[in-house]
């Protein structure tokens, strides 16, 4: 009998002999964990036992990256993977979470509770928490903060995450709200954003949380950005990232020059309507926008020109305004469905 299929889709893998990061398709089974170098083919790259294995999510190994979970194996070999946002690494690791328990335990994969954090009382869910936290209307304000000759956009400060969750009784007292908000920072839900904050969660043999006026932080999966006092070209430029992130996720990206097909993380925003795209597998620089005001977004079968890439389904086109057309892939039929409505959304409300 095959194994059962658990969960797949792009993450980016660190190599195992050479440290750079590269987009997989990865699939979650029942018996393990495949890698490929392409969603089509059908021999993977890469092979990883779970059983016995160890995870550790947040990995914070690596300084540039936010968003990474560790697998070591039975015999000690260390595979380190980078989710596109923090809500797809939640879904990636509370499966093999759940599922190392259960090949641990000889039983068989179901998925029944959800797994809370680890160092705080079983009450505390921190992923349901931060979801409440970034709430457009009920949640923690992103501000555009002036400190030290920098302009800090999408940021809030430490003494006001404390305050909300005491107003919003998710504490009773600023120590227990503390011992919160240190949680969220630990487990990579929290970001600091400022020298001060980056010193207090770097600084000491512990993580901590300043509850400060003046200590800046923000939430991993925002269009944070810090920027010097700029000219007007600039701030047009930075006007882009102010909308509010509808979705994200990573595509197969048709480029317009050689048509060959490549994995971007794509992140969607509302109010300028644009869509930026990533590499997954480097920095927070987009390799280019799309503006999706009065842009029309329809499914298609086939792509002209299709070259260097066994596409197979799942695909749509976008038209701007402006008669450029781009041609994209998504994983799954559902997934196709999610973004073309989130964009046509866009297109027709956003600036």
């Amino acid at each position: 009998m095959e194994p059962q299929e658990i969960r797949e889709g792009y993450l980016v893998k660190k190599g195992t002999v050479l440290n750079s990061w590269s987009a997989v398709w990865v699939v979650l089974s029942e018996d393990g964990l495949d890698y490929y170098k392409k969603k089509t083919d059908h021999s993977p790259k890469g092979m990883i036992p779970l059983k016995g294995a160890t995870l550790i999510s947040p990995c914070q190994d690596f300084n540039k990256r936010t968003l990474v979970f560790k697998i070591t194996t039975e015999r000690k070999q260390d595979h380190f993977f980078q989710a596109s946002h923090m809500e797809e690494r939640e879904l990636w690791v509370k499966d093999i979470r759940r599922l190392l328990s259960c090949l641990n335990n000889g039983k068989k994969f179901a998925r029944k509770s959800t797994r809370r954090s680890i160092r705080l009382p079983e009450t505390v869910n921190l992923a349901e928490l931060y979801a409440l936290m970034k709430d457009q209307d009920d949640g923690v304000k992103e501000l555009k903060l002036e400190q030290d000759n920098q302009i800090f956009n999408h940021c809030f400060t430490g003494a006001t995450v404390i305050e909300w969750l005491i107003s919003k009784g998710k504490a009773r007292n600023r120590p227990e709200a503390l011992m919160l908000a240190t949680g969220l920072l630990t487990e990579g839900f929290l970001q600091p954003a400022d020298d001060l904050s980056k010193e207090g969660a770097e600084g000491g043999e512990q993580t901590t949380f300043l509850d400060q006026t003046k200590a800046l932080y923000y939430f991993t999966d925002s269009g944070f950005f810090c920027e010097g006092y700029s000219s007007d070209e600039d701030v047009l430029l930075k006007d882009e990232f102010r909308g509010n992130i509808i979705k994200q996720g990573c595509l197969l990206k048709q480029g317009h020059k050689r048509k060959n097909w490549k994995v971007r993380k794509f992140i969607l925003r509302d109010d300028p309507a644009y869509m930026h795209y990533y590499d997954p597998s480097k920095g927070d620089d987009p390799l280019g926008s799309i503006h999706l005001r009065g842009a029309v977004v329809t499914a298609v079968e086939y792509v002209p020109d299709a070259k260097k890439y066994d596409v197979d389904g799942n695909l749509f086109e976008i038209i701007t305004s402006d008669e450029t057309h781009y041609f994209l892939q998504a994983a799954t039929s559902e997934e196709r469905k999610e973004w073309i409505k989130a964009i046509q959304t866009v297109s027709k409300s956003g600036k």
